[in-house]
């Protein structure tokens, strides 16, 4: 009879546990199957000439950082600064891909702010995106010089993340590579 009182409290026990560890939980980390495995094949139209491809093959040969945004995006417009900094100081490439946007919109954005990419794909549909787990912009990738992504970011980026995730995964690749 002790037993059946007992059942019900354990189980109480449990779930509070298990909320309590979720209370402890960052929703911008959110865990990347793709983290340690080769980025996914894509091509996509140039934004800056849409008669060329950007391809995963683009980002092969050094450690780069591929950018996710769109001009409806407040985050992006957050953190573009940062890019546009990052990319004069020429401590590492950076690839965008124009995610769900309109194409006339995007190259004005980024005449008007500056455009830190190489090169920025055009991904009208969202295909690219969906192929990449993309389900919150902005989001950045690390890539490293294989195709492989090594760190996925969620969210705007600000000079703290810069510092202290992404720049050492950067300079690791250099230390490597010298």
């Amino acid at each position: 009879m002790k037993t059946r009182h007992l059942v019900p409290l354990l189980v109480f026990a449990a779930l509070a546990v298990l909320l309590g560890m979720g209370l402890d939980l960052n929703p911008r980390i959110v865990p990347s199957p793709l983290v340690g495995n080769s980025a996914p094949e894509f091509s996509l139209p140039r934004l800056e000439d849409p008669a060329r491809r950007f391809e995963r093959s683009d980002l092969l040969g050094r450690v780069s950082l591929l950018n996710v945004w769109a001009t409806w995006c407040v985050g992006c417009r957050d953190e573009h600064p940062l890019l546009v900094d990052l990319a004069r100081s020429g401590t590492v490439s950076i690839f965008g891909i124009n995610y769900k946007d309109q194409y006339r919109p995007a190259l004005d954005w980024l005449r008007r702010y500056g455009n830190p990419y190489v090169t920025s794909g055009y991904d009208a549909e969202g295909l690219a995106g969906i192929d990449f787990g993309v389900y919150g912009l902005p989001e950045t990738f690390v890539i490293d010089p294989q195709g492989n992504i090594v760190y996925k970011h969620v969210g705007p980026l600000d000079p703290a993340v810069l510092e202290e995730h992404i720049l050492p995964i950067v300079r690791s690749f250099e230390g490597a590579s010298g």
